[in-house]
């Protein structure tokens, strides 16, 4: 049964999930953390969601799944809205936010372990590149030639950008979280001074992003990001299909990992003869084509022309936990 969350603690560590939205939003919240139970059975699991996605998980078939289910208030029904307010989301003294489209891949307790050491954080790199938060296209070029990241840096004064994936974020201290997120919130507002562009304006997105605001907030507080891109220690990695070994059930993963960020950073490519052509050129040099085969804590499909698989996985964790099949 749902309830409202009044901010009491219900154990150690665990996860927490949000959905709003259409029935398959819930969908894939559901199969994440099916795929999670393969690793994880004994930490809780949260979800924050709107009271028709809590009557769902009410029914016998679903119930199992959540260990707490609470209503999210409707001002947070949104990215912003949910992950610039995680403070108030804290139902375990330490907690791992997790996006719905990410399948679990390892055991966590190592990399719960290491998590002792922050208070807040979210992943990330610690120097974003241009087109974080920018022009995704040639418009880029211009932000580089007129300097406009660079003066939004000294006009906010921080002297380097992070980049953040929000996929994953952790959370053990309410003050620490608080604080990154009022300062998210007032950066948002603040946009028209930054050279940021809006994520409503990229094919498929209808929500305004939350991570650059992060990244500047956390650069701001001087607070650590942790390593996104971390070798076999890597706590999510993101699913591209010619990048990623995997069976139907994404079971058993592994995923190519070019040791060089520079050559790494084609694999978002969607033209796959110009993915290849592009690497073939750049590993010419010696110690840029070093690659090896990681299996990442998290696979995250953020990648909006990559996400047909999950959706599929989705799909037959739902039919199997024989809940209604209707697509929401």
């Amino acid at each position: 049964m749902a309830d409202t969350f009044e901010g009491k603690k219900h154990g150690a560590e665990g996860y927490v999930y949000n959905c709003y939205g259409k029935l398959k939003y819930l969908k894939y919240a559901v199969a994440s953390v099916v795929t999670l139970r393969r690793h994880d059975n004994h930490r809780p699991v949260a979800i924050f969601c709107t009271k028709e996605h809590a009557d769902y998980l009410n029914k016998p078939e679903l119930s199992p799944v959540f260990d707490h289910v609470f209503i999210l208030p409707e001002k947070n029904r949104s990215i912003t809205g949910f992950k610039h307010n995680v403070c108030d989301f804290m139902p375990f003294e330490k907690n791992i936010y997790l996006d719905g489209d990410i399948v679990i891949c390892r055991n966590p307790d190592r990399l719960w372990r290491s998590l002792s050491a922050y208070k807040f954080t979210a992943t990330g790199n610690h120097s974003a590149d241009n087109f974080f938060g920018g022009p995704k296209g040639i418009g880029v070029v211009k932000d580089i030639f007129l300097g406009r990241r660079k003066r939004t840096l000294k006009r906010f004064g921080i002297t380097y950008l992070p980049r953040i994936q929000s996929g994953f974020m952790y959370a053990a201290d309410y003050g620490k979280a608080k604080s990154v997120c009022d300062k998210a919130t007032e950066l948002l507002s603040k946009k028209t001074e930054t050279h940021f562009r809006s994520r409503t304006e990229e094919e498929g997105r209808s929500e305004e992003s939350c991570e650059w605001s992060l990244a500047m907030a956390m650069a701001v507080l001087e607070m650590q990001v942790y390593p996104w891109f971390n070798c076999y220690e890597s706590v999510q990695l993101d699913f591209i299909d010619s990048f990623t070994e995997y069976d139907p059930e994404f079971e058993s993963v592994s995923c190519l990992y070019y040791t060089n960020k520079f050559v790494y950073n084609f694999r978002g490519f969607p033209i796959r003869w110009l993915q290849k052509l592009l690497i073939n050129i750049f590993t010419i040099f010696p110690g840029k084509g070093d690659y090896l085969y990681v299996t990442p804590y998290f696979l995250h499909f953020g990648w909006y022309h990559q996400k047909e698989p999950f959706f599929q996985l989705a799909d037959r964790i739902w039919s199997r936990l024989n809940a209604d099949d209707e697509s929401g």
